[in-house]
């Protein structure tokens, strides 16, 4: 199958070579061109634009930032959408696997329709390390027909895909998963701070918490680099509070009470703004040991 791929960061990247590995004939395009040279390197084909990849592939992908960039990259002049509709294609599955606000996949996909395209939502969750090995969670949303036809190329890329429902549903999925990540991690980093504030090993608290019902994925990954003061960016502090940004917008849109989402979120904000915005979103704990007069 022709593929487009369209977002070569530190996810996109990983994600494109696993669908060269799986056998799909892989065009791609980035708006930085030495994104664009690992994957020409491994075999892909480069390509101009949404536009053109919208004219000679099957499916196309998108991974990029937030809600304007996939807006661009779908309806903005060279997209994805006027491709599809200068080549008369009624055919084409657009594919957004960036993390967006749900309200604002509807709105995208509805328009998408009236050109003739149909869009999946498929947000991931597993990092760089899923999105390198393949085994990436991704939690998808739109039409069921669509969904099957894209799950063999879905499956180069991750290993528990799952039809949320209608189109905004992955993103819902997403959500929810930003949640309990950004939470999580801001616990681990509040019982790691504790641990060796009152001067005990952190590290033997962390072994021990392992074996109860506190032990988690969190806990056990990020807790370890937290304990190796390994904060280079799996994921960036920037877009997780970009994530919970998301959640908050949302929840207020429907009135909903958040509390422990708006305080990791606020967290989030003083990472970011004390300058650790590229660093892995774990370097909460720094920012707690700032705070704290420890660091």
């Amino acid at each position: 199958m022709k593929v487009g791929f369209i977002g070569l960061g530190i996810m996109g990247r990983p994600m494109a070579l696993n669908l060269l590995k799986g056998g799909h004939q892989l065009h791609v395009w980035a708006r930085r061109l030495e994104s664009m040279q690992p994957l020409l390197a491994a075999g892909a084909k480069p390509a101009s634009g949404g536009a053109e990849l919208a004219r000679d592939c099957d499916i196309v992908i998108s991974m990029v930032a937030d809600s304007p960039d996939v807006e661009q990259v779908a309806l903005g002049v060279g997209g994805v959408a006027e491709g599809a509709e200068a080549a008369g294609r009624t055919d084409l599955i657009y594919i957004d696997m960036s993390t967006i606000a749900p309200s604002s996949v509807r709105s995208i996909a509805a328009r998408m329709a009236e050109r003739g395209v149909t869009m999946l939502d498929a947000p991931v969750s597993g990092g760089e390390v899923g999105a390198i090995a393949g085994s990436l969670t991704i939690m998808v949303g739109g039409v069921e027909a669509a969904f099957e036809c894209a799950r063999p190329i879905l499956a180069c890329m991750g290993t528990t895909i799952a039809r949320i429902g209608e189109s905004g549903a992955g993103q819902v999925a997403k959500a929810c998963n930003q949640i309990l990540t950004g939470v999580g991690v801001a616990m681990v980093a509040e019982a790691m701070h504790f641990a060796r504030s009152s001067g005990v090993d952190p590290a033997k608290v962390r072994e021990a918490l392992l074996g109860g019902f506190a032990s988690s994925r969190i806990l056990e990954n990020h807790g370890q680099r937290m304990l190796d003061r390994n904060f280079k960016a799996g994921f960036k502090s920037w877009m997780h509070q970009k994530d919970l940004r998301i959640v908050l917008d949302e929840a207020h849109k429907m009135g909903l009470a958040l509390p422990n989402s708006a305080a990791t979120s606020q967290m989030l904000n003083a990472t970011v703004g004390s300058g650790m915005g590229d660093d892995d979103s774990i370097s909460i704990l720094r920012l707690l040991e700032t705070l704290s007069g420890r660091a």
